[in-house]
């Protein structure tokens, strides 16, 4: 939480990867870096074929999760517990939402479980 807090607020920007604005798949991958010290693929597709498939009722802290959100347009997040996950908004930057909001609920594609200890 201590890296969600450093982060929080940054705006969205597609293609971006720091503080000046980033995407979703930028945001796991600086992620995963600092905290776990892994390295990730740089796009959401690739991180979804990382790790291994892990049900939504069963997700730890860390675990990917995937949803689809248009036509051949995905979102990744990083759950954090209690039904929540950080991601980056479009319309609010890095924030935390909750996986059984409408929104989010119908959009849920997968969870992936990356190996960092």
């Amino acid at each position: 939480m201590a890296h969600y807090q450093q982060w929080h607020g940054t705006p969205y920007r597609w293609g971006g990867n720091n503080q000046a604005g980033l995407d979703c798949s930028a945001f796991v991958k600086i992620t995963y870096k600092s905290v776990f010290n892994l390295n990730l693929p740089r796009h959401t597709r690739q991180q979804a074929e990382m790790g291994k498939r892990v049900q939504q009722s069963k997700l730890q802290t860390g675990d990917l999760v995937f949803f689809k959100t248009g036509w051949r347009k995905y979102h990744v997040g990083i759950y954090v517990g209690k039904g929540n996950f950080m991601h980056v908004s479009e319309r609010v930057g890095v924030t935390r939402s909750s996986l059984s909001s409408s929104y989010w609920s119908k959009r849920y594609w997968k969870a992936r479980r990356i190996r960092y200890s």
